[in-house]
């Protein structure tokens, strides 16, 4: 069973680390094109929309790339999974699921922060309500943050107390020994 398994991660890792690879190609090309290419259209208004061509051209990059950053994160975060379970298993760690969970939400921490500090640039550009929601933005992840820091710290306290309350089980049972022996 446990081969099993671990040939279905293994069929798993390579069928998403190429479409991982392919999606951040994807993003980095869309991203190139949409720094050089908004500009040659500056002067370019668009008929009954009264609004620049590049600005439209540059919101449809923007939305093209987050498709490929999200496809990117689904992926990044199933590989992210497995190299959990193959590392908390190399660390020896027997409880399976709170130390998984601890350093899944890790991984969520810096998604988060990665994504605030991509999005906060784009918001702001935003006419009159730019700042706003850049600031909104911040505190939204601020906050998720702070959740999952919390969460790590129950998790961490737990695991702790676990090993603390089963150290002072085994000290406990060596003295009553003693003192049966002696």
């Amino acid at each position: 069973m446990a081969l099993l398994n671990m040939t279905e991660k293994g069929n798993e890792i390579r069928r998403r680390l190429p479409r991982l690879v392919m999606n951040l190609i994807m993003v980095v090309i869309i991203w190139l094109m949409s720094v050089f290419i908004p500009p040659t259209l500056d002067s370019v208004i668009i008929p009954g929309l009264e609004i620049q061509a590049s600005f439209l051209v540059w919101i449809l990059m923007i939305i093209l790339m987050s498709i490929f950053l999200i496809r990117v994160l689904s992926d990044a975060l199933i590989l992210g999974d497995i190299f959990t379970d193959a590392f908390v298993r190399k660390m020896g760690i027997k409880e399976g699921r709170t130390p998984k969970r601890a350093a899944r939400e890790v991984v969520y921490i810096i998604i988060i922060v990665l994504v605030i500090t991509a999005i906060n640039p784009l918001l702001s550009r935003i006419e009159n309500y730019g700042l706003y929601l850049a600031a909104i933005a911040t505190y939204i992840g601020l906050g998720l943050v702070i959740v999952f820091i919390y969460d790590i710290g129950r998790i961490l306290y737990t695991l702790i107390e676990n090993k603390a309350d089963s150290i002072a089980e085994q000290m406990t049972k060596k003295s009553r020994k003693n003192e049966k022996e002696g």
